[in-house]
C-alpha cells in the first residue's frame, strides 16, 4: 500500500493531520482525549485511494462546484472547459484539489501549505492552517497570475461524521433548486424542510443545493458523538449542504458563490482579478462537549 506524507499539528485538545500530496487536503481532525473524529476520518485505504475526496476537508479554487456550458466568458473571451472527474459532465471544485501542494512553513500551531498552478490558468494559492484549543482555522487565499483577467470563486469541502441525531443550525434567506443535472433552475426563499435556522435534524431526504444570504455562522450538533463544533466563515455568503442519502457523512462547505455562478446573472459572489490581484475566505471551527442545543 503506497504511503502518504502527513504533517501534524496538535494543540491541548486535538490532533491535525493533513496530507499535501493530496490536494492540500486534511486527512482527520480528532479529539486527543479519546480519538473522536471531528470530520470524517481516513484510515490507511482512504489515503491509499489517492483522492482528497476519501479524506475529510479539501481546499475548492479557484472555483467552487460545477460549471455548466463547457466553460465561461473572460472580459477578453471565453475559456473552454473540460471535465475533470470520470463521474460528472461538468468540471467541478476548480484544479487545486487535484495537484499536490507544498510545505511553505510549519512551526508551533501553524501549517501554511502553498500550490502554483497552471490549470486552467496560472494562479497561486495558499491555506494557512492554525490550531489552539480545540479551534482550528483555516485560511484559503487565491492570487491571480495569468496576463487575462479571469473570475475566481473559493470554498472548503469538509466531510462531518452523521449520525440519527447529528443535527444542524444554519440561518440563510434562499436556497437554490436545481435540475437533474445538478446545476441550479432558480433561487427561492427558504422551503420549510431546509430551514436550520434554529437547530434541526438534517433532513432524511438527499439534498445537494446551495443556501444564500447567510451570516457565516453555523453550528454542527453531535448529541450521540459528545460534541458540538461551533463554526464561523469570512469572505463566505453562501454554503452548500450535501447530504446523500445511506451515508454516515454529510458536507458542509463555505463558498464564495452559488454553483454554476459563472452562467447566473451577475455572476453572485465571482471575483473579477486581474494579475497580482487576490482573494481570500478564512473558516473556523470550534469543539466543545455537547450539552444541548
Amino acid at each position: 500500500m503506497t504511503t502518504i506524507p502527513l504533517l501534524t499539528l496538535e494543540d491541548r485538545l486535538t490532533r491535525l493531520t493533513l496530507a499535501p500530496e493530496l490536494g492540500g487536503a486534511i486527512a482527520n481532525w480528532q479529539l486527543l482525549e479519546n480519538g473522536q473524529p471531528l470530520l470524517r476520518p481516513a484510515d490507511a485505504h482512504a489515503l491509499a485511494a489517492g483522492t482528497p475526496r476519501h479524506l475529510g476537508c479539501y481546499p475548492l479554487a479557484p472555483w467552487s462546484n460545477r460549471i455548466g456550458k463547457g466553460g465561461f466568458a473572460l472580459p477578453g473571451g471565453w475559456l473552454t472547459l473540460e471535465p475533470n472527474t470520470a463521474t460528472d459532465p461538468y468540471p467541478i471544485h476548480g484544479s487545486a484539489w487535484q495537484q499536490p501542494w507544498s510545505l511553505l512553513e510549519q512551526r508551533d500551531g501553524l501549517i501554511r501549505l502553498g500550490l502554483e498552478s497552471r490549470q486552467p490558468f496560472a494562479y497561486q494559492t495558499e491555506q494557512l492552517f492554525r490550531l489552539d484549543e480545540g479551534c482550528l482555522e483555516i485560511r484559503l487565499q487565491v492570487v491571480h497570475r495569468d496576463d487575462r483577467p479571469t473570475w475566481h470563486g473559493l470554498g472548503l469541502h469538509p466531510y462531518f461524521p452523521r449520525t440519527a441525531g447529528t443535527g444542524l443550525q444554519a440561518r440563510a434567506e434562499s436556497a437554490w433548486l436545481c435540475g437533474d443535472d445538478k446545476l441550479p433552475t432558480a433561487q427561492v426563499a427558504l422551503p420549510p424542510q431546509w430551514n436550520f435556522t434554529t437547530a434541526a435534524a438534517l433532513p432524511d431526504t438527499p439534498v445537494d443545493n446551495g443556501f444564500s444570504d447567510w451570516p457565516g455562522q453555523c453550528s454542527i450538533l453531535q448529541p450521540d458523538l459528545g460534541y458540538r463544533l461551533d463554526c464561523s466563515a469570512s469572505g463566505c455568503e453562501t454554503f452548500l449542504l450535501f447530504c446523500p442519502q445511506g451515508q454516515d457523512f454529510f458536507c458542509f462547505e463555505p463558498v464564495t458563490h452559488p454553483v454554476n455562478a459563472h452562467h447566473l446573472e451577475g455572476r453572485p459572489g465571482l471575483r473579477l482579478l486581474a494579475a497580482g490581484e487576490s482573494l481570500a475566505i478564512t473558516w473556523r471551527m470550534a469543539v466543545s462537549p455537547y450539552r444541548g442545543a
